[in-house]
């Protein structure tokens, strides 16, 4: 083009023609309107200034500005040359071809026209004959393949074949690229043909890559709308074919028809889902409420509305499936049990829901599964352990996108029938969002005489759950609402003692690993010393589940010896060698000492993984009768501790009249500061600890206590008795204190801790101080004490 043009004198000012939209580039065509002039105007002003018709074109910048200057335009533009000028709609349209790229400066206005100076950009052609002619192949063949995907691009191929230049066939392709006009003025600007030939093909590949995928995208929309809609219109026809031939076919609305009328459905249920039938019928072809009324209708169908056939509750029977399952837990069969036989007795159609309480482990669960199989009916188990969302209860309403029924009608679908056993699994952890309160919808699932018309928002119908048996479990009532908790019936399961825990892993658990380990008792044998092993110094829990895992990792020990023939077979493992096979560290019990200082006794605790004996520390220093109070305590026990030390002052000054309280600062500290303690079950121990302090008489360390204390001096009962004893036991305490109303809690106490221990009911503190100290207390009323009682009785017969 430049060799072409190498004679046109460019006059010394050219108009200056703004754009606004597409650039103009050397070679191609552009029609531009100027508003506020003719076309006779134009020439008048053009006469002098413009013979040759021609015009200097640049991109406007910014296209809001009305005054225009030197800095709304790019300074490289293109000479173009004004084929015709005409007035169109009141305006002047000239239409300009491109001639040659230009750099313009001083742009000045004149006469609603603008004027600028201009002169020639050369463009450096930097490639050879050979890579010219390899690189106008490439831009044709691509350009080419790009015109393949558009219908009636035959005529733009052919005229651009015919280009020979490199720089005209990539001006003439660069107008059709997907660019924005910024990036085609930067081409605009590019002065090195090898550089722009390179972008300009780059962009292509890009477009065409980008078109492809588009197309392929159409034609498989396409191809699935016209699938579709073919499947559509032979459906329709086949179901009028079917109407005209009363025929039914298998996955037709006609059969759907037929399975709710022979389903136990109630009436009025039954009525629902035919009206829901109807509107199904009525949907349009391809409708998407079509899905969500056949996946609605398909849950009537699959909930059940009728109970599975059961026999009589037969009591024996369920003894022995309870004592097959389960070892110990005598108390907690014997309410089952009970619980069963009312339900044999009463003759309303209500179920039964039982809270069941207890530490994990503890066989919560799978107490529920061997009440489904003693009563012979349907098993299903929900776990409820962090739900938060009370749709997770009664479903989602149909209206949202997405909505599913309840935990409870899944469930009940799940079970097939409308008596099962449902197990409601750790209702103690639900918790209460923006989304509502789960466990305030479970009141109507758990409440007797609502339930029979529970209300699920996915299924819209009553649905009655009179006749379900819910277990539901917890390790603690403290977060169960009070509302809910009202509506069970709980039963408490305070754990298993060591030998029990031993005979449980012999008989249930060692058999089951095995199993599950590919071993026999011809490779493995784990002797009763090792299981003692495990549950004294290897776990510390009210259940057996870490029991279950040191097992388990002793088999998966045993096997990879088994499998690389390490040892003669049977493996035989007991107390000595399992820490062989073991890593984990050993669980350390407090344990008795050989003498107890004066103000040291030992106490006993409750804990969720069992009982526990503690050590109560007191001793006194010069001050001015402050009491410390350390070892992470409660509230309830720092009032425990200052109960007994008003106690001394008040019911024991003949005794204390040599100390100086006022005189003396106190400290209590109670070890494993680190471990939060609470609870008044501390008060008889604080106040022996003090008691023993300030006289200087020490307490003998096999002797251990529990109880509330009073301040007229009282001893009341507290719980956990059974695990504090046991706990006791194990620690080699041979005498143990508690309160006189718990007595009736050693009914519980396995025999052979019945048999080794010493326990002494007491009522009062002065008893409490007779068996701890050896101390006489003549001055409490008579009636208050029953160690006095008898010392009186003793006294006055010598």
């Amino acid at each position: 083009m430049t060799d072409y043009f190498e004679n046109l004198h460019i006059p010394e000012e050219l108009n200056l023609v703004p754009l606004k939209g597409a650039i103009l580039f050397p070679g191609a065509m552009n029609s531009v309107r100027i508003s506020g002039i003719t076309l006779e105007e134009y020439k008048m002003l053009n006469k002098r200034k413009s013979p040759d018709m021609v015009a200097a074109v640049s991109l406007r910048k910014n296209f809001d500005l009305s005054d225009l200057e030197n800095s709304d335009f790019y300074t490289i533009g293109t000479l173009a040359n004004i084929e015709n000028a005409r007035d169109k709609d009141g305006e002047l349209q000239l239409d300009l071809r491109g001639v040659e790229r230009i750099k313009i400066h001083h742009v000045r206005k004149r006469f609603h026209l603008l004027y600028t100076q201009a002169e020639f950009l050369e463009t450096r052609y930097d490639l050879d004959r050979d890579s010219s002619r390899i690189l106008a192949e490439s831009v044709k063949n691509m350009a080419g393949e790009i015109a393949s995907f558009f219908e009636g691009t035959e005529d733009a191929v052919k005229q651009m074949n015919l280009l020979q230049s490199p720089l005209s066939l990539i001006y003439s392709i660069i107008p059709y690229l997907n660019l924005s006009r910024s990036k085609k003025q930067e081409l605009l600007e590019e002065p090195s043909l090898k550089k722009m030939g390179m972008t300009v093909l780059d962009h292509m590949i890009r477009q065409k890559e980008s078109i492809r995928i588009q197309a392929e995208l159409a034609n498989k929309m396409t191809e699935k709308a016209s699938r579709s809609y073919r499947e559509n219109v032979l459906r329709e026809q086949l179901k009028v074919i079917q109407k005209e031939l009363h025929e039914n076919g298998e996955e037709g609305e006609e059969s759907l028809k037929d399975q709710i009328e022979k389903s136990a459905m109630p009436v009025e249920v039954k009525k629902t889902a035919m009206k829901e039938l109807e509107k199904l019928e009525d949907q349009p072809p391809g409708s998407p409420e079509t899905r969500n009324l056949r996946n609605y209708l398909d849950l009537m169908l699959q909930v059940p509305w009728e109970p599975v056939e059961t026999g009589s509750i037969d009591l024996t029977r369920s003894r022995e499936t309870l004592d097959a399952h389960h070892y110990g837990l005598e108390k907690v069969k014997k309410r089952i049990i009970q619980h069963l036989a009312v339900m044999k007795l009463k003759n309303d159609k209500k179920g039964s829901i039982l809270l069941l309480i207890g530490p994990p482990g503890t066989g919560k669960t799978s107490l529920g599964k061997s009440i489904a199989e003693a009563l012979d009916r349907p098993y299903v188990r929900v776990s409820l352990g962090g739900v938060r969302d009370e749709a997770e209860i009664r479903g989602h309403r149909r209206t949202y996108v997405g909505a599913l029924p309840g935990r409870i009608i899944k469930g009940m679908v799940k079970a097939g029938a409308t008596n099962p056993v449902f197990v409601l699994d750790e209702v103690d952890k639900l918790t209460v969002s923006n989304n509502g309160d789960p466990a305030g919808a479970l009141l109507e699932v758990l409440d007797p005489e609502q339930n029979d018309t529970f209300a699920d928002h996915y299924l819209e119908v009553p649905y009655d759950l009179s006749d379900v048996f819910f277990i539901a479990t917890a390790n603690s009532v403290d977060s169960i609402p009070g509302p809910l908790l009202d509506r069970m019936e709980v039963i408490t399961l305070s754990g298993y003692t060591n030998p029990e825990k031993v005979h449980i892993g012999q008989t249930h658990l060692v058999p089951q690993i095995l199993k599950d380990h590919g071993l026999n008792e011809g490779q493995l044998e784990i002797g009763e010393d090792a299981l003692e092993e495990l549950v004294e110094n290897y776990t510390r829990e009210a259940g057996v589940r870490g029991l279950k895992r040191q097992i388990a990792a002793l088999a998966r020990a045993a096997s990879q010896e088994v499998v690389e023939n390490v040892r003669e077979l049977p493996i035989i493992m007991g107390r000595d060698n399992i820490e062989d096979y073991l890593e984990t560290r050993k669980v350390r019990h407090e344990t008795i000492g050989k003498v107890n200082p004066p103000g040291v006794v030992t106490g006993m605790a409750w804990t969720p993984v069992g009982g526990e004996i503690l050590f109560v520390e007191s001793t006194h220093m010069p001050g001015n009768g402050n009491l410390t109070i350390t070892g992470q305590l409660g509230d309830v026990m720092k009032e425990s501790a200052r109960i007994s030390l008003s106690l001394i002052r008040s019911k024991l000054s003949p005794f204390t009249s040599s100390f100086a309280f006022k005189e003396e600062d106190i400290h209590i500290h109670v070890p494993s500061g680190a471990v939060p303690k609470d609870g008044p079950s501390a008060g008889v121990t604080l106040l022996t600890a003090l008691t023993s302090m300030i006289l200087g008489k020490p307490v003998k360390p096999d002797l251990a206590m529990t109880g509330e204390v009073t301040l007229r001096g009282a001893v009341l009962p507290v719980g956990g008795i059974k695990e504090k004893v046991i706990a006791a036991h194990r620690a080699g305490i041979k005498t143990v204190i508690i309160p006189w109303d718990n007595k009736k809690d050693m009914e519980e106490l396995p025999e052979e801790v019945k048999q080794e221990l010493t326990v002494v009911p007491v009522s009062n503190i002065s008893d409490v101080l007779q068996t701890a100290l050896g101390m006489y207390i003549p001055e409490l009323p008579v009636e208050e004490s029953v160690f006095f009682s008898q010392a009186l009785h003793a006294k006055e017969s010598d």
